[in-house]
């Protein structure tokens, strides 16, 4: 009698690529949550109030202090909010979100994928972003006092002061830092001139031939020539100026550990409702952004979303977005909060006077389809 062994029972080969698949799976799950991504992360930051105040030291040495104060101007009772938004950021220079961060993000209403080149492009560290950064914080609140005192009546005398010479540029060895450009091409600078004004000017030159700037060293006017380098395409001199006031009294804002330019309008705002009776937004919670200049108009900033979503967060409920922002802002408001668009510091400034009354905003700007 013979016998035959029985055949070995094969695994049906549809268990076997089910569990390949749920090996790869598992497997690029672990590697989307280490390996790093190109991207950044944008989500709600802080918020601060401008006429409120911000904690300062730590532990027992902690204290309350106004944000905006005021020497040698009389001040007046402020209430509600006027609310500065910021944007906080996932990831640096060389420390990127994960991929499954980078997933989760896109699913996430508040927050926004960018690429990292957009705040760290090639060949600029995560250093040189913050002590940029802290620079155009500086000029914002420069700016915005400026602002908040033009558009009280006063005439302020402007000095665009030399901070930064870059190296090989056109102004390398012509302009130092320190100096206070006084003309360029034959413009003056000097009555309410600001870093847009320079850089307009230049920008009309352009690169066909050599300029003169005048400038003050040391107590004395000195002419100077240079021509101006193309760089993407960008007329540049190569100088990083900051806008010097002689203000009528002091206007100090106590602000730490928060950079960028995105805070003006909020700080012009902040510095009219301290100086002037009554209260500006009717004691209601209002928050906003906006870069400013010292004439007043209101430029346009990144994060607007996220920025939105802080400012309804923090219980806000009603928001003043720059003009320029508005289309990105359609279909993304959060329930619960109103738009209002604005691009002057003078509209701004009606609006809430109109807000705080109590009267209809119909006739207000808003951003909306």
């Amino acid at each position: 009698m013979t016998l035959f062994a029985p055949e070995p029972r094969r695994r049906p080969r549809s268990r076997t690529v089910g569990w390949a698949f749920v090996i790869g799976a598992v497997v690029l799950g672990l590697l989307a949550s280490l390996l790093p991504s190109p991207y950044l992360i944008e989500v709600p930051g802080p918020v601060y109030n401008t006429i409120g105040t911000q904690e300062q030291g730590t532990g027992k040495d902690a204290k309350q202090v106004k944000l905006i104060q005021i020497d040698g101007h009389p001040t007046y009772p402020t209430g509600g909010a006027l609310d500065m938004l910021t944007v906080g950021i996932q990831g640096d220079a060389t420390n990127r979100p994960s991929w499954t961060s980078v997933i989760r993000a896109l699913f996430t209403k508040s927050e926004a994928v960018i690429p990292a080149s957009a705040i760290y492009p090639e060949g600029v560290s995560t250093d040189q972003v913050n002590q940029q950064d802290t620079a155009d914080m500086q000029q914002s609140q420069q700016s915005a006092v400026a602002a908040a005192l033009i558009h009280q009546g006063y005439r302020l005398p402007t000095e665009l002061e030399v901070g930064t010479v870059q190296k090989g540029s056109a102004a390398d060895g012509v302009i130092d830092e320190g100096d206070v450009i006084r003309s360029f091409d034959g413009t003056s600078l000097t009555e309410n001139a600001d870093a847009t004004s320079l850089r307009e000017l230049v920008a009309k030159h352009g690169t066909s031939g050599p300029v003169t700037v005048v400038v003050e060293r040391d107590g004395a006017e000195k002419t100077v020539e240079l021509t101006p380098r193309s760089e993407q395409g960008t007329a540049l001199i190569g100088v990083g100026v900051t806008e010097q006031y002689d203000f009528p009294f002091r206007v100090s804002i106590e602000l730490q550990d928060v950079g960028g330019p995105s805070a003006g309008m909020m700080f012009a705002l902040g510095i009219i409702d301290e100086i002037t009776p009554g209260k500006l937004n009717g004691g209601k919670h209002v928050a906003g952004t906006g870069t400013i200049t010292a004439d007043g108009e209101v430029g346009a900033i990144g994060g607007i979303r996220q920025k939105m979503y802080g400012a309804k967060d923090a219980g806000a409920t009603v928001f003043l977005a720059p003009a320029d922002n508005c289309d990105e802002v359609v279909g993304h408001v959060p329930d619960g909060l109103d738009v209002y668009r604005v691009a002057t510091l003078d509209q701004a400034v009606t609006d809430l006077q109109t807000i705080a009354s109590g009267k209809s905003t119909a006739k207000l700007a808003r951003c909306t389809s």
